[in-house]
């Protein structure tokens, strides 16, 4: 999606337009999914599937699907700390940071709470009494450590927040379907870090998940594995 530049002028109606692109993201406490994923990672091709759980304020789950057999992996984030089980290699990394540990695994560097706001298209943190009005049908409005993106189309239509862009990735959201996102597109400040497609499918929300969504049970036999060991293996992807 092209983002307009400018010129920008003082937003008289950002509480209104924020109110409303984020009324129906705002109410999703949970939400499950099944992700399709597409795209590249530091320049090579990847394509995969996972299902998808999040909860406010900071609770997540990945689950990469293999064809056959067991996970390729599980993730489990509470807060800023995470778990990655690997089921087939029997390794585990414990209490990471769930950034670095999505962003070593997956290629996306997502915290749990950032991850829920992303897959909800949601904006984290809006300041609508700096919203700026690009038009008729743009608003730019101060989102945590970025911007906000919001659009209308046509005119009458109800505002949306259609992208996110932080300091170094940007996120795009179509296909609406009760005013939340079926189609996201992640890419790095640096596109050749990561450009991601996902497509939503299977969405339940709000549904009733207790603690156990958010933990994994790791066998003792599971040995340690590094950050450094995820990013040269992703074992969340399938290369084309």
């Amino acid at each position: 999606m092209k983002l307009p530049a400018g010129p920008m002028t003082a937003a008289t109606d950002g509480s209104e337009a924020v109110a409303q692109a984020t009324l129906a993201c705002g109410r999703v406490n949970s939400l499950t999914a099944e992700l399709a994923v597409s795209g590249s990672l530091d320049g090579q091709r990847v394509r995969g599937r996972m299902i998808a759980g999040v909860a406010a304020p900071a609770s997540a789950r990945l689950e990469a699907v293999a064809p056959f057999g067991a996970p390729l992996f599980i993730f489990v984030a509470r807060g800023g700390e995470a778990t990655l089980l690997l089921p087939r290699d029997d390794r585990v990394l414990e209490h990471g940071r769930a950034s670095d540990v999505l962003d070593a695994v997956a290629g996306v560097p997502l915290d749990a709470a950032a991850l829920r706001t992303t897959l909800t298209g949601c904006a984290d943190r809006p300041d609508a009494a700096a919203a700026k009005a690009i038009g008729d049908d743009w608003r730019v409005v101060p989102d945590r450590d970025g911007e906000a993106y919001l659009r209308r189309t046509p005119s009458a239509a109800p505002w949306r927040v259609v992208a996110i862009v932080r300091s170094d990735w940007r996120a795009d959201f179509g296909d609406f379907d009760r005013d939340l996102p079926r189609s996201i597109r992640l890419t790095s400040a640096d596109r050749r870090r990561f450009d991601l497609r996902l497509a939503l499918s299977q969405v339940e929300v709000n549904p009733q998940l207790g603690d156990e969504a958010f933990t994994v049970q790791v066998p003792p036999s599971a040995s340690p594995i590094t950050l450094d060991e995820l990013r040269h293996s992703r074992p969340g992807v399938r290369k084309n």
